[in-house]
């Protein structure tokens, strides 16, 4: 069983920064490339930014040039290093494998999320 926890959300205005972390606990880490997601109300979570295991990245074309992931395979640690943040990257950002493990919409599946606000 893993479990995701994630943190470092908060309220920040425009143009600042965050960092968010997820620690996994458990064999998530093993081989899977890792994302960070974001969900806004009444929509399904996106993936925002993804890393493979040796290190290569994605990002969704609105946060390119602004977010930064990461990831510290021996604390089993993924980061979102979130600069220039504007509002409409408000939201409750979760991580997880990429492709999730079993059914992406099973709220048991994810962490608790850390929520993201940025005040225009």
């Amino acid at each position: 069983q893993v479990q995701l926890v994630e943190s470092g959300g908060g309220l920040v205005q425009l143009g600042g920064s965050l960092t968010l972390s997820c620690v996994a606990i458990g064999d998530i880490f093993n081989g899977a490339a890792m994302g960070w997601y974001r969900q806004v109300p009444g929509k399904g979570r996106e993936l925002v930014a993804g890393i493979t295991n040796d290190g290569t990245t994605r990002y969704l074309d609105f946060v390119k040039g602004r977010f930064t992931i990461s990831r510290d395979v021996v604390k089993n640690t993924v980061y979102l290093q979130m600069n220039s943040l504007k509002p409409e990257d408000t939201g409750v950002y979760y991580c997880n494998s990429i492709p999730v493990i079993g059914d992406p919409r099973d709220d048991a599946r994810w962490g608790r999320g850390t929520q993201v606000t940025v005040s225009p």
